[in-house]
């Protein structure tokens, strides 16, 4: 079966290596005008993408099944996150379906808070996926450097805003994330954010709806857009981009918006692609941001992934999670068994409470936006004055400083496999009460 599973992996690289990078850029209209799909394509036109075309600079960071480095494009003064996978070591582990889960979703992927998918290709040894380069580090490092190791409200607003509809987009596309954290929220150099780690998430079918009004929310019947389980690593759907439903006519029989059976009240109609339906017995996320479903055993679905949302706030705005014990088994334990309880200082708008207590109901089908997803947490006062169609143009609250990529021009990089070997020696002779984190995280 492993064998099987390389084989089947090898040919999806393989047929993908056939693919130009002209044409996944195409797929990629938030991209348009970027420099580094112009620096692949100036390579890739003439000959396939390789690891002798990089540069591989410093490592960045190291998780369960893969290394990242900072890597420079041979002669185009473009840079890139390299994530490199040993092929051995990966099926060894029987860690294959989540590499190849993770490569699948970041090649659906095209969203302003999510990672782009330049190029991916393999070597005899590893697998090698070129990514965006993130230089503001994550938020929880972001976090630390904060006068009292939390942000004010309205950065958190802001940052918990772009994560939002980072995950919307994913439920949209049947994918569960299942591992938010602050660790895995990067910042870009314009001070937005990217969701980053998929080799964690769950794929499914979803089947997107177009809900009239609010008063049909209530209404199971009229309203389903239930995910069903297909497998845990494969989905049957169309491209993302169909998922997006047409609401207004083509110009040529465009009519007054009165005339649209699709509005009701004059308000558009909500998009609805909650797949509430889908169970997966595994067993995977952090400690303090395990949503009690999955601690339980009883199988769990996307609202996972708003639990994680309202511990993520909680981060946020507290500088700590709401049940951390004195080890992994007390944490379990108080995720379980404990109310819910805010310290009294930092204090923060009964608004943003209720946000956080309607999303860390520990019943999963009475958790806010169990049903009607995102949507139900955009409507929420803590999120008043938003304005989710520009959340992109909004001025961030913090822009980090520019790298000073002079500093690599001259500095001759080391073979590749040694940089894993030294990855291999750091992880065995790690100091255990060092923290799982690094300043630049992918994992």
């Amino acid at each position: 079966m492993l064998n099987d599973g390389l084989s089947n992996y090898n040919h999806n690289v393989n047929n993908h290596r056939r693919t130009s990078s002209t044409e996944n850029a195409a797929l990629r209209p938030h991209t348009g005008g970027d420099v580094r799909w112009e620096a692949i394509n100036s390579i890739s036109s003439r000959e396939p993408l390789s690891i002798s075309h990089f540069r591989l600079l410093k490592r960045l960071g190291f998780g369960d099944i893969g290394s990242v480095y900072l890597a420079e494009l041979r002669g185009t003064n473009a840079f890139f996150a390299m994530k490199v996978m040993d092929k051995e070591s990966i099926a060894s582990r029987n860690k294959l379906v989540r590499t190849q889960t993770e490569r699948e979703i970041l090649g659906l992927l095209d969203h302003p808070f999510l990672p782009t998918l330049y190029s991916y290709f393999e070597t005899d040894k590893y697998y090698c996926l070129v990514m965006e380069f993130c230089s503001g580090g994550n938020l929880y490092s972001l976090r630390q450097k904060q006068p009292h190791k939390y942000f004010t409200e309205e950065a958190a607003r802001f940052f918990a805003s772009e994560v939002l509809l980072a995950i919307e987009y994913l439920h949209m596309l049947g994918i569960v994330y299942r591992d938010l954290k602050p660790e895995n929220v990067l910042v870009r150099e314009q001070g937005h954010i990217m969701l980053s780690d998929f080799d964690l998430s769950l794929r499914c079918s979803v089947n997107p709806t177009l809900v009239k009004s609010s008063s049909t929310h209530m209404n199971s019947g009229n309203a389903s857009a239930a995910g069903i389980l297909e497998n845990e690593n494969v989905t049957h759907g169309a491209h993302p981009s169909s998922f997006f439903p047409r609401i207004l006519p083509s110009k040529k029989s465009r009519k007054s918006k009165s005339d649209f059976g699709l509005f009701v009240g004059g308000a558009l109609p909500e998009l609805m692609a909650e797949p509430t339906n889908v169970r997966s017995m595994s067993f995977v996320g952090t400690h303090e941001y395990l949503a009690p479903e999955i601690i339980r055993g009883e199988g769990h679905g996307s609202a996972v992934d708003w639990w994680t949302f309202g511990i993520f706030l909680y981060e946020l705005l507290h500088g700590m999670t709401p049940f951390k014990g004195s080890g992994n088994r007390a944490t379990l334990f108080n995720v379980v068994g404990q109310p819910l309880k805010f310290p009294e200082h930092p204090h923060v708008s009964s608004a943003a409470r209720d946000l956080i207590r309607g999303l860390l109901v520990k019943e999963p089908h009475k958790r806010i936006a169990y049903k009607r997803g995102a949507t139900e947490i955009k409507q929420h006062p803590f999120f008043e004055g938003t304005n989710w169609a520009l959340v992109r143009s909004a001025t961030p609250p913090h822009i980090p400083d520019p790298v000073d990529f002079t500093q690599y021009a001259c500095k001759d990089a080391a073979p590749l496999d040694k940089k894993v070997q030294d990855v291999i020696q750091d992880k065995n002779s790690a100091n255990h009460d060092d923290p799982p984190y690094v300043e630049f995280e992918y994992f």
